[in-house]
């Protein structure tokens, strides 16, 4: 079972120890908890695909401590890239660009960009700095499964296969960072996360939100992601339409702002209708359902403005099918 660490001195230090002999340590950054290992020692990376089961043409994040670090990182540095830095670093906000030789192509899945990011946890920061490498650090779950929150959440699905984890409780945006590829022209979003688009159109006015062709830059962008074992479906107004009938009583409900009558569980993002609030809560609270023993779970929509852009884009990912409602049953479309 991993060893369970402190955030304090002698935990950053033991933690950082294990990552320069090429284990692996899961640590809280404020998205999600990552991952990591050290991002310029292939054989070291290979272990973080292995133990998550994660397919090597899924590219890796590779966190730093400070831009300097990201600028040797990358090929060319303009200066668009300069300025989202200084606005929006440390924070959830990961920049691709063309890689230089010294990143291995497992990072990249063979690409010849990087995409790289300054976490906003001073955890993540103490970590980085206290190891003095480059960390490549994909979430720490198992590949497709829900992202992690919290350092259970890592045991349970993680424990067995690394080295570490760093317990630095419930991680504060919950939701993973937000993709942006320089590598092109105009500037294009590859996932929406962490920081919201509004904000980045004040730098990029022009930025696409058409998905690239291709082989995709960043992680957590494949059509099926971030799944819960218990099916996901997201719920859609309108009378039932046929399909699959399962009782109300068994099903779970994540709802964004008031609670639904007759489900076995019911999951609220955010009574206030907060966005950011129910991005920080997205992750646990389908944690908690998927743990529920439930034959399903039900996702009412939230808007998609600011941080619900990213919800949407993970419920979709999440989602078997949509469901209907009628007074008693789940009617669901697979």
């Amino acid at each position: 079972m991993a060893e369970v660490l402190g955030t304090d001195r002698a935990g950053i230090a033991r933690a950082a120890a294990l990552l320069r002999a090429g284990g692996l340590v899961a640590f809280p950054t404020e998205t999600v908890y990552g991952l990591g290992a050290p991002a310029l020692w292939a054989e070291a990376v290979a272990k973080v695909f292995a133990a998550k089961g994660r397919p090597r043409f899924d590219p890796v994040i590779v966190h730093v401590a400070d831009p300097g670090e990201a600028e040797r990182l990358w090929r060319e540095v303009p200066a668009l890239a300069r300025a989202l830095m200084e606005r929006f670093w440390p924070g959830p906000l990961t920049l691709v660009l063309p890689k230089r030789d010294i990143v291995p192509d497992i990072v990249t899945a063979g690409l010849p960009t990087v995409a790289v990011r300054m976490p906003a946890h001073p955890v993540a920061l103490a970590l980085i700095r206290e190891a003095g490498v480059p960390i490549a650090a994909p979430s720490a779950n198992r590949f497709g499964r829900l992202s992690p929150t919290h350092h259970e959440a890592v045991l349970e699905q993680l424990g067995e296969a690394i080295d570490a984890v760093i317990a630095g409780g419930p991680t504060p945006v919950g939701i993973e960072s937000t993709v942006i590829s320089l590598a092109e022209s105009p500037p294009r979003l590859l996932r929406p996360g962490g920081t919201p688009i509004e904000a980045l159109r004040e730098l990029l006015p022009d930025l696409r939100l058409d998905p690239p062709r291709g082989p995709s830059a960043s992680p957590g962008t494949l059509p099926q992601h971030y799944r819960p074992a218990t099916p996901l479906f997201l719920w859609e107004p309108g009378p039932p339409e046929g399909g699959e009938a399962l009782e109300r009583h068994r099903c779970g409900f994540l709802a964004f702002r008031k609670p639904w009558e007759g489900f076995a569980q019911v999951e609220v993002l955010s009574e206030r209708g907060d966005l950011v609030e129910a991005a920080a809560r997205f992750f646990a609270l389908l944690h908690r359902l998927d743990q529920a023993g439930l034959a399903a779970i039900v996702a009412e929509p939230v808007p998609e403005v600011g941080l619900g852009l990213a919800i949407m884009d993970r419920l979709r990912r999440a989602s078997s099918g949509r469901a209907r409602l009628d007074e008693t049953r789940v009617w669901i479309a697979r």
